[in-house]
């Protein structure tokens, strides 16, 4: 028998290790799949990329924001999956009418490796998960102390976009030196360039997702316009925001980041 307790405060109890799993979130789809679940995963998200293979192999159950009830329950499965940022709290509250519902909320790297923890108590796996958690935050302890960029991050364009306080990509930045200039705010705040130019950052990362800066130079003329002494950086987007296995390469992923960065002007905050 399996307990734990989900980010809504409700206490989940698995009599046995569930055989027909619904993953409503694609960095948890990718840890069932690390864990070796192949076989008791039944259905996921349009979203949930990795494993590639997946996405034909698993019954879709729509995408993160709109879950299609009727096909998770004609599934039947023993244990859904799911988030308190990526899904909707009407996808969430119908489910459980279907099935039991763990819902994960993650704005840490620590919470991430609870999670993981978790995920390996309810579905039978806590060796395999305990050896992951652990070989992620060894990496993470690992990183050298950085001298502080003031940076932003930049999610979203028209209108542009940026990352709170109270976000995953926040405490990941944290650990790679990069001081959020929107850290005191919640969520994910609205920006002009112009406001931009105004926070004195030593750089802006522009994330491959969920909007595609990387896509087109034409994206980011309008920001070289209003800070034109400042870097501008296009990031992997995966590496801040996917906190399941793929933890395992961020910590390599900001050391090389950091290698091209520039050096904190002498103005900013030490």
């Amino acid at each position: 028998m399996a307990s734990s307790t989900d980010a809504r405060n409700r206490t989940l109890t698995l009599d046995a290790p569930p055989s027909r799993i619904v993953s409503l979130v694609p960095s948890q789809t990718e840890l069932l799949a690390h864990l070796g679940l192949e076989e008791e995963v039944v259905g996921i998200t349009r979203f949930c990329e990795r494993p590639e293979h997946w996405q034909s192999e698993k019954t879709i159950v729509g995408g993160t924001k709109e879950v299609d009830v009727e096909t998770v329950r004609n599934l039947d499965p023993d244990l859904i999956l799911a988030n308190h940022e990526e899904n909707t709290a009407e996808d969430v509250s119908a489910l459980d009418d279907v099935a039991p519902v763990f819902v994960t909320e993650v704005k840490t790297v620590e919470e991430a490796l609870q999670m993981i923890r978790t995920v390996g108590t309810l579905t039978d796996t806590a060796d395999r998960t305990s050896t992951l958690a652990g070989n992620i935050i060894s990496r993470f302890d690992s990183l050298p102390d950085f001298p502080v960029l003031r940076a932003a991050y930049l999610i979203w364009r028209e209108p542009y976009m940026t990352v709170g306080g109270d976000t995953f990509v926040h405490d990941v930045m944290g650990w790679g030196g990069l001081d959020n200039v929107y850290g005191d705010r919640a969520r994910y705040p609205e920006l002009t360039p112009e406001e931009l130019a105004d926070q004195d950052v030593d750089v802006v990362l522009c994330s491959s997702e969920p909007f595609p800066f990387h896509q087109k130079d034409a994206f980011t003329a309008d920001l070289e316009e209003a800070l034109p002494d400042t870097p501008i950086e296009i990031v992997d987007g995966q590496p801040f925001s996917w906190y399941g296995p793929r933890l395992l390469d961020t910590p390599s992923y900001l050391k090389e980041l950091r290698e091209r960065l520039p050096t904190p002007r002498a103005t900013s905050s030490p």
